[in-house]
C-alpha cells in the first residue's frame, strides 16, 4: 500500500513516527498521524487544515488532545453521555490522579515498539491508513495523498476525530473545500 502513497502521505507518515518517538511511545497512533498533518505546508491537507481555520488554532488542538489523553482516550461524547446519567468524568479523572499521579488515565497507548526501537502503529492508526486507501480508490484516485489521510482521521470515531471537528475539521469541511462537495 505505501508504494501508492504520495511525497506527502509518507512525510506524514514519518513525522507521526517522529511524533511517537519524541513522545516517549512505543505505538504510532491517530493523535500523531493528527499532529503530523498539522506540521504539513503546501500540501492539500495543509491547504484543507488553514482554510478551516484549525491550522491557526493547533495550540488549543494540542491542548483539546492532551485533555482527551488525560481521560483515558474518551471522547466529549463518552463524557457527556455519562453526565447524563449522573457520572462525572472529571471527579473520576481527578479522584484517579490524586491516588496515582497526574496523567494516570493518560498512560501510554498498550504496544510495543519494532525490535529496531522504531515505533509500531496501534490497530486504530492501522485502520486510518486502510480508510485513506478506500478513499482514494472510491475516488477513483491511483494515489494516496495526505488529504485522504485528513479525510480518513475526520471519518473515524474517538477523540481525535472527534477534537478535528471541534476545530472545524468536520469530513464535509474537508470534503467541500477540497473537492467542492459535502456539507
Amino acid at each position: 500500500m505505501f508504494e501508492r502513497f504520495t511525497g506527502n502521505a509518507r512525510g506524514v507518515v514519518t513525522g507521526a513516527v517522529e511524533h511517537a518517538s519524541r513522545a516517549g511511545s512505543p505505538v504510532v497512533t491517530e493523535e500523531h498521524l493528527l499532529l503530523a498533518l498539522l506540521d504539513r505546508e503546501g500540501s492539500k491537507a495543509a491547504f484543507a487544515l488553514t482554510s478551516l481555520g484549525v491550522t491557526d488554532r493547533r495550540a488549543e488542538v494540542t491542548e483539546a488532545l492532551a485533555a482527551a489523553r488525560r481521560r483515558g482516550g474518551m471522547s466529549k461524547a463518552d463524557e457527556d453521555a455519562l453526565a447524563g446519567l449522573g457520572i462525572s468524568v472529571e471527579e473520576i479523572v481527578a479522584r484517579v490522579e490524586e491516588t496515582h499521579g497526574p496523567g494516570a488515565l493518560a498512560a501510554a497507548t498498550p504496544g510495543k515498539a519494532w525490535p529496531s526501537g522504531r515505533p509500531s502503529f496501534t490497530k486504530e492508526s492501522k485502520k486510518v491508513l486502510e480508510k485513506s486507501l478506500r478513499m482514494a480508490v472510491a475516488r477513483k484516485q491511483k494515489e494516496i495523498g495526505d488529504e485522504h489521510l485528513l479525510l480518513a482521521l475526520t471519518s473515524m470515531p474517538g477523540s481525535v476525530g472527534e477534537v478535528l471537528a471541534e476545530f472545524g475539521g468536520t469530513y464535509g469541511g474537508v470534503e467541500r473545500v477540497l473537492f467542492g462537495e459535502g456539507g
